[in-house]
C-alpha cells in the first residue's frame, strides 16, 4: 500500500467547521480504495495539532508564536488574509520555513511514497523543492485561486517551477488549465475537477423551516460563498430592484462571511433592500444542504478582478444542481464548463445587473424552463462531478505516480 502525503491550506480545523471541505472528501475517498493518506495542513488556534479523522492522519503545523497569533490561513484564505492583516503578511516566510520542516519530518516518519499538492504555491512550489533535495514526486493540484494572480505577477518564476518539476497536474476546470499553459509548459496536464456529494445534497433535504427561519414566503434566492471581491455579490444586490419591480416579494439570502461584508451591508442599506436581502453569515457544511435544496434559484455572479482573480470552477454550483435547485451564473472562470445556457442553467455577463435580474425573473416565472434545466444539470453532474467519478480519476492518476 502506498502512502500519499497531502498538503493543503484549506482543511477542516475540527468538526462541523465552516472551512471548505473538498480536500478531506477527495482524500478520504482515496483512502477508502486503498492509499494510506497523510494530511498536513496550518494549526489555527484552538485545532489539534494531530488528530485521525476517518481514515485520515492529520497534521496541523504551527507557523508562529504564541500561536493563537496565527492569521495567515483559513478564514477567507492566504491572500484574502494578506490585504486586512499586516501581521498576516509577516507571516508568510515562517509559514514557509514550518511547512517545509514538517513535511521532511512526515515524509520520514511516515515512509511517504508521493506528495499530493493542493495549490500551486506555496504546497507545489514546497513539494517542488522536496523533490529535489529528497527524490519524492508530486502530484499539483490547481484550485485556480492559485493560478490567476500568478500569471501577472512577480511569483510567476516561482510558480512555473512548481508547476514543471510536478509529475503530473491537475486543473479543476478547462479555463484552469489554459491559465497553467499560460505559466507551464507541462504536457502532463488534465482536467480534474473537485466534486459533489449526491448523497449529502439531494432534493430530499428541502426544509420548510428554512423559510420559517429567515421569513421567506414567496420566490427565495440564494447565493453561498466567500464575501470576496471575485464573487461579484455586489451586482447581484444591484440586480434586485429590478427584480423586485416584478417579484415584489422575492428575498435573497446572501450566506458567507469575508472582506466585503460590510461594503455589501452598506450597499443593501443605501438601495432599500433591508426587507428582501438578509445576510446570514457562516453557516456549519452539515446544514448548508437544506439551504440549496429549500431555494428556488441560486446565483453565481462571480467575476474577473483587476489582477485576474476569477472563479476557477464554482462546487456551489455542483451542490446546488445536486439539491434540485436552478443555477444561474456568469460567463467567467470555469463556471461554464457547469453551466450550458438554457441547457444546465443560464449564463450571464459580468457586472451586468440589468442582465443578471432579467435572468432571475426568467428563471423564476418559467416553471417548465425550471424543470428542464434541473434535469439536464443533474445528468451532467452526475456524469462528471459526483465525487465518485473523481476520486476514480484521482485514483488511475496516483497509479501512475513512481
Amino acid at each position: 500500500m502506498k502512502t500519499a502525503l497531502v498538503t493543503a491550506t484549506t482543511f477542516p480545523r475540527w468538526k462541523d467547521d465552516t472551512e471548505p471541505a473538498f480536500v478531506f472528501a477527495l482524500s478520504s475517498l482515496l483512502a477508502k480504495k486503498g492509499y494510506k493518506i497523510v494530511v498536513l495542513a496550518p494549526h489555527y488556534p484552538g485545532a489539534k495539532k494531530f488528530e485521525i479523522m476517518g481514515q485520515l492522519k492529520v497534521y496541523r503545523f504551527p507557523y508562529f508564536y504564541p500561536t493563537k497569533l496565527e492569521r495567515l490561513c483559513y478564514d477567507g484564505g492566504i491572500l484574502e488574509n494578506m490585504k486586512k492583516s499586516f501581521l498576516a503578511k509577516v507571516q508568510v516566510p515562517f509559514l514557509l520555513l514550518s511547512e517545509y520542516f514538517h513535511i521532511v519530518k512526515i515524509i520520514k516518519k511516515e515512509k511517504i511514497d508521493f506528495i499530493h499538492a493542493h495549490w500551486i504555491v506555496p504546497q507545489g512550489f514546497l513539494a517542488a523543492l522536496i523533490r529535489k533535495f529528497y527524490k519524492i514526486p508530486y502530484i499539483t493540484t490547481a484550485h485556480a485561486g492559485d493560478v490567476f494572480p500568478l500569471r501577472k505577477s512577480s511569483m510567476k518564476k516561482i510558480a512555473a517551477f512548481a508547476l514543471n518539476n510536478a509529475s503530473f497536474i491537475t486543473a479543476n476546470s478547462s479555463f484552469t488549465r489554459n491559465s497553467i499553459l499560460m505559466i507551464s509548459n507541462s504536457k502532463n496536464i488534465e482536467v480534474i475537477p473537485m466534486g459533489v456529494d449526491l448523497t449529502d445534497f439531494n432534493p430530499k433535504k428541502k426544509d420548510s423551516s428554512i423559510r420559517k427561519k429567515y421569513g421567506i414566503q414567496n420566490e427565495f434566492l440564494l447565493f453561498v460563498g466567500r464575501l470576496a471581491e471575485k464573487k461579484g455579490v455586489e451586482y447581484l444586490i444591484k440586480a434586485m430592484p429590478d427584480v423586485l419591480n416584478k417579484l415584489p416579494n422575492a428575498k435573497l439570502l446572501i450566506v458567507g462571511d469575508g472582506s466585503e461584508k460590510e461594503k455589501l451591508t452598506n450597499l443593501t442599506n443605501e438601495l432599500n433592500l433591508k426587507n428582501n436581502v438578509i445576510f446570514a453569515g457562516k453557516i456549519k457544511n452539515d446544514d448548508l444542504p437544506k439551504l440549496y435544496a429549500t431555494a428556488d434559484v441560486f446565483v453565481g455572479p462571480s467575476i474577473v478582478t483587476e489582477k485576474g482573480d476569477t472563479e476557477g470552477l464554482g462546487v456551489v454550483f455542483l451542490e446546488a444542481i445536486a439539491s434540485g435547485t436552478c443555477v444561474i451564473g456568469t460567463n467567467v472562470g470555469g463556471i461554464p464548463d457547469i453551466i450550458k445556457t438554457n441547457e444546465t442553467g443560464i449564463l450571464v455577463e459580468e457586472k451586468n445587473p440589468a442582465q443578471l435580474a432579467s435572468a432571475i425573473i426568467i428563471m423564476l416565472k418559467n416553471k417548465k424552463l425550471q424543470t428542464k434545466l434541473k434535469k439536464n444539470a443533474l445528468n451532467h453532474i452526475k456524469k462528471t462531478y459526483s465525487w465518485e467519478v473523481v476520486a476514480e480519476k484521482f485514483f488511475k492518476l496516483y497509479g501512475t505516480i513512481k
